[in-house]
This record gives C-alpha cells, structure tokens and sequence, in this order.
C-alpha cells in the first residue's frame, strides 16, 4: 500500500520561487481588497437608484470603473506571477526528476515500463506544475475572497449570514467525500495510461515484427484492451465529478432562496433596507465564483495527488550505485584490471556470480565464453559499475573503482554493445555522445578507426547527416560503426565488446572485424565471444558456467584440455564461422 503523499514535499521546490509567488501573493491582496469596495459600491448605487440620484449614480459609476481597473491590473499580475512560477517549479522538478533516474542501477530500468518513465516526467510532472500554479493563482485568491466577502456579509446582517452558512458544513463534507473518490479513480486511471504508453512504445518499436507476423488484428485488440479499461476508469472520475457539481450547485440555489425568504423577513422586522439588502445580495452573488472554483480545485488536488505520489515515488528510490562522498577522480590508466573474491546476486539468494578473482594485464585480450545465462554479461557490467558487487573488489591500475567518480571511471572504459543504439542527431553528435563540446577532426578520428569514415562522407552533408530515430535510415553495418567509432572517441584504455556481427552481409561484417581488429591493440580488452575469430585471438578464454570460471586459458591450451571449453567450441563454433 503507498504512504500517503502531503504537499508539503514540494515545499524545497515552492520554496525556490519564494520571490515571485510573494510578488503573486501582494497582487493577491489587492485584488481581494476589492471585493468589500465593490459590494459598498452596489449597496450605494442601489440607494442612489432608488431615489433617482443620477449625478450621485454617475460618480459612484466612475468609482466603480476605477476600482474594476485596479482589480484588473492586480489579476494579471496574480495571474502572470504565478504562471512565471510555477513553469520554472515543473522544470526544476522535471530536471531533479530526470538526473535522479539517471543515477539508479540498469536493474531498475529492465523492470520498469519505459512508457510509465516518460508518463511521470511528462504528463504527471506537469500536472503539478498545473495545480502549483492553480493553488496559488486560484484557490488561494478564493479563499480570501470567501473570508472578506463572509467578512462583509456578517458586518451588514449577522443574523441573515448566520442562518445561511448552516448548509456550508454539508456541503464541506461532500466535497471532501467526492474528493477521496475522484482520487482513487484518478489512480486507477492514470496507472492505465501509463500501461497504454508503454504498449505503444512495445509496438511502435517493434512494427516490423507486427506486420511481418500479420500480428495487426493482435495488438490492435490488445492496444483496445487497455483503452477500454482507461475510459471506463476516466468514465468513472467524470461521473463523480458531474454528479458532485450538480448536488452542491443545487444545494447553493436551495441556499440562495432561503436568503431570500430570510431577507424579506429582516426587511419586514427592520433590522435591514432595501438597498443594504441589494449589497448583500451583491455579497453573494460574489460567493458564486470562489465556491465553485474552490469546490473545483479541490477536485483537481485529490486527482494531481496521484500524479505527485508517481513523481516522488521516483525522487524517493535509492540508487543501487552511489559515489562516495569522498570520490576521486580516476587517473588516466593504464589498463591493469583486478577482480578480487567477486559475487553478485540481481536477486538476493540467487547468485550469478560466485567469489571470481583473476588479474588481466594491461593490453590483455579475455574472451568470455560459455552458455547464456553464464555471468558473462553481469561480469562485464560491473567493470564500468553499472551494478553494485556484493562482495569483494574491481581494481583498475590498483585503485578500487568504488573509490572514483563514475564520470572519470565510465569515461576510461569504452563500450561496443551486442545491440547498436544510436540517438536523435547528426553522426558527429553520437560519435562525441555525451560531450558537450567536441572537435570534428577528433570525430573524424574515432571514425577512421572504425572504419566509418569513407561512407560518413559519402552522404551529402558528411557528419552533420542527421541519424534518424534508433538510426533506422543507416544499415546495420554503419550502424555498428558508428557505434565502434563512438566507443573510440575518447580513446580509452579498457573496452568490453559484445559482438554482433551475425546480422550483417559479408561486406559489412568485414568492415566491422577489421575495425574491431583495429581498436583492439594495445588495449586491455573483454569480449563476448560470438565468433571463431575472437577466441583464436584472445590472449586468454575464461570458460564461465553458473557465475564461475571454470576453465581459462588460450584457444589452443584449452583444446588440448579436451574439457568444457573443448566441447563448448564443437557445439557453437564450426569451422565455416
């Protein structure tokens, strides 16, 4: 079950606007303080008109005019003030928002949603900016008009005021009952939209498998599924919406007849005029808006209240990878990796990597072969940090990577991945991905190492070719390329390869191998190994079953053994490869 969220943990954001919300707030007062001037005004132009006073009309009229300007002037600047402050809160939160998820471990993303990532920072961050601004820019304004104008109708008939506000606790407690009801299908409802983004990306990504398996009529009822189950639910909130509307509402008329027949009675026993009647009819009449506003915006609160409880649900999740206080700045290195008495567990009690030690030295190529599900992979993650050991320590040049900044140790450990991600923007932009200000001909480098250079320039505007999304206007090949040509930009010491180059035409995979060849000197290397060509070349094969090393050693000493590793290479590496 969630805690309950309290408005109060938006106060370091509200808190930060504390100068414009103050500058909103005076103009706020302003605008209020002309409430009591106006219902004065109607209570004297009543009178004037009673008595067909015209001059005594018109000034009053003029008087009128001026305090509608002033009270004009004091509502945009409310108005403007608080649309200032609470666009720049959404993105303050926004950015926290976004750099906190950053920093959680990869095991947090490959068990979350990605629609329901980008519903929080998008729809449900501004939604709060949307209630920040209507707390301040609305309900806030209403308030003090409902205390001045109460204020008012007391001082001119204590009684008749008295006798109508016996209905206004009803009417507080439906509010509050509707507004616990709109909440809980606020949930619900917003639960739904994030499942129906997260579908669309499913889909929208993987649209070529749909339609290669004439999956259209599949994904189309499982798309309606979750649209349907969204409009029941928004059905739902509308309803309890409508029906609450119309009940207060129908219990404010029944209200407002009841000062009628209450104002004829205090006429009939003198104790009120005509005209002081007609003010403080004027005086209620200015009850309509704030009311219904109110009534409206606490609506709104009970519904933002789901989008807040998402948004710090995030905020509140602690990092599987921390820097230490005292980090350090890793120095350049010189590719000297230790892995001394490691374990780790994604679940606990589940080990995938059992007290591994080895030493690699520096310029070392290791291939890790073995079965899927072996450690490879979290091996190699936990070298850059991307997840926590739980035991023991990586060290690179003798210096512990928990002791270093991640920044300095992610920088000096390049990374060719199984599968190529390539981002919105120009070539040159995802080769220098990550650097804010970068030099072309450091590009152009990383790019000839990769082999990546001669078809880069072929394209008509070269590196500032726009890649398109996931870089689905390039070929598989190129693709990978960039992708090597990325991975060499800041020239490291340290790479991991996960080769992929089963995918791509003959011409490609030479292109690729030679570039993979190319980075691989003189570096300290971990591959993947998918391929013949790697493990004939690697210096040193760790053989890894059930998160141990098991057997290590070089291609042809490993074969002599005739043990695991001998009969893994009959089963995944035949001579053609």
């Amino acid at each position: 079950m969630k805690t309950p969220f309290h408005y109060r943990q938006l106060a370091p954001y509200i808190q930060a606007q504390r100068l414009t919300i103050a500058s909103a707030l005076l103009a706020t007062l302003v605008f209020t303080a002309c409430w009591p001037a106006l219902i004065k005004i109607a209570e004297a132009l009543a009178e004037s008109v009673g008595t067909g006073n015209v001059q005594g009309s018109a000034r009053i009229a003029g008087i009128a005019a001026a305090i509608f300007f002033v009270r004009a002037i004091a509502q945009y600047g409310q108005d403007t003030l608080m649309a200032k402050a609470a666009l720049q809160l959404t993105l303050n939160l926004r950015k926290a928002v976004y750099a906190h998820v950053q920093r959680l471990s990869l095991s947090y993303f490959e068990q979350t949603k990605t629609g329901d990532l980008s519903y929080r920072l998008t729809e449900d961050v501004d939604r709060i900016g949307e209630i920040v601004n209507k707390i301040f820019q609305q309900f806030v304004p209403c308030i003090l008009q409902l205390i001045v104008v109460l204020g008012m109708m007391v001082y001119l008939n204590w009684q008749l005021t008295a006798s109508a506000l016996v209905i206004g606790p009803l009417m507080a407690l439906l509010v509050g009952f509707f507004g616990e009801q709109l909440l809980q299908y606020s949930r619900r409802s917003q639960n739904r939209i994030s499942d129906l983004s997260s579908l669309l990306i499913e889909y929208f990504s993987g649209i070529r498998l749909v339609q290669a398996f004439a999956a259209e009529d599949y994904t189309l009822n499982q798309f309606t599924h979750y649209a349907e189950d969204n409009r029941r639910t928004r059905y739902m909130t509308e309803k309890i919406k409508a029906f609450q509307i119309v009940f207060v509402g129908f219990l404010y008329a029944m209200s407002v007849v009841f000062i009628f027949f209450l104002g004829t009675w205090q006429i009939a026993q003198g104790n009120l005029t005509g005209s002081e009647f007609v003010g403080y009819l004027a005086a209620v009449g200015m009850l309509i808006d704030p009311i219904s506003i109110t009534t409206s915006n606490y609506n709104e609160f009970k519904q933002a209240q789901a989008s807040v409880d998402r948004v710090f649900e995030l905020l509140n999740l602690t990092p599987g990878v921390e820097e230490k206080q005292d980090a350090i700045a890793l120095p350049r290195v010189s590719g000297k990796v230790e892995y001394d008495d490691i374990s780790f567990a994604y679940v606990p009690g589940e080990p995938v990597l059992n007290n591994l030690s080895f030493l690699v030295h520096p310029g070392e190529m290791i291939a890790l072969v073995g079965h899927s599900g072996a450690g490879k992979t979290t091996l190699v993650n936990l070298l850059p940090r991307f997840y926590q050991a739980a035991t023991g320590r990586i060290l690179i040049d003798g210096i512990n990577v928990a002791d270093v900044t991640l920044k300095s140790l992610r920088q000096q450990i390049g990374i060719v991945p199984q599968e190529t991600i390539l981002f919105s923007g120009t070539i040159a932009e995802n080769i220098a991905f990550g650097q804010q200000d970068f030099h072309l001909d450091q590009v152009e480098a990383a790019a000839k190492i990769a082999n990546a250079h001669q078809f880069i320039t072929e394209f008509s505007q070269g590196y500032t070719t726009y890649v398109g999304e996931r870089g689905v206007n390039l070929s598989g090949g190129q693709r990978q390329r960039i992708a090597i040509a990325r991975a060499m930009y800041l020239n490291p010491h340290i790479l991991i390869l996960d080769e992929a180059t089963s995918a791509l035409d003959s011409e490609s995979e030479a292109l690729v191998q030679e570039a993979l060849e190319r980075i691989m000197r003189d570096r300290t290397v971990f591959v993947i190994a998918h391929r013949l060509a790697t493990v004939r070349r690697a210096d040193r094969l760790f053989v890894m079953e059930q998160g141990q090393i098991v057997e290590a050693g070089t291609h042809a000493e490993l074969l002599d053994q005739n043990g695991r590793y001998a009969r893994f290479y009959a089963q995944q590496f035949t001579p053609d490869q």
